[in-house]
């Protein structure tokens, strides 16, 4: 079948010269190429996974879209940077339908009730293309100390916008936030993983 190439590289064929795909990723690991400003998250390509032990078996992934927020920096003065993520819980999302529709119950994250998580920074500490990160996360209608530990990935332009993009880990416990389901059957602990894309206007 060659119907989806056609179909591909007509798709291209009709977007302007201006916006066509790059050559080779307009990403590089060289903090020079990072502009100082206020960027906002890209959703698309922008996801926060979250990791509980399974019954002392398996650990056990899922995935939150969706984001949006903001991030301010200015490479002379890395220590001053600020990042606000939130995130709509109903997008919690698992491989597993049944187990998709309990995370977005009450018996875990109560969209209905609770509709969003929010990280915001109260202090950056960098370490060359390395950031520790505190902040406050409310979650379940609770907020408590959360720090996430960044690196830098890449920067650059693409589409007419100046991007920069980071990781970021961190761990928290899902009882201080008044989620107890299945405890201890599923670890109390939970990692988190983010891949954030910001970008400004050039």
């Amino acid at each position: 079948m060659r119907t989806a190439p056609i179909a591909f590289a007509l798709l291209l064929a009709a977007v302007p010269a201006s916006a066509q795909m790059p050559k080779e990723p307009p990403g590089k690991p060289d903090v020079s190429r990072v502009t100082a400003g206020s960027y906002a998250i890209e959703p698309k390509h922008t996801q926060i996974r979250f990791t509980v032990m399974h019954f002392g078996f398996t650990p056990f992934s899922g995935f939150f879209s969706g984001a949006s927020g903001s991030l301010t920096l200015d490479p002379a003065r890395p220590g001053a940077a600020s990042v606000a993520i939130e995130v709509p819980t109903n997008t919690a999302l698992v491989t597993v339908p049944k187990l998709t529709e309990e995370l977005r119950s009450p018996m875990f994250f109560d969209p209905d009730k609770y509709p969003t998580m929010k990280f915001v920074s109260d202090k950056v500490v960098v370490h060359g293309t390395h950031a520790t990160i505190s902040g406050q996360l409310t979650l379940h209608g609770q907020t408590h100390p959360l720090t996430l530990n960044a690196s830098f990935v890449g920067a650059g332009a693409a589409f007419g916008k100046r991007t920069v993009g980071f990781t970021a880990t961190g761990t928290l416990k899902r009882s201080d936030y008044g989620v107890t389901a299945v405890l201890p059957l599923v670890s109390d602990n939970v990692q988190i993983d983010i891949a954030a894309a910001f970008e400004k206007p050039e």
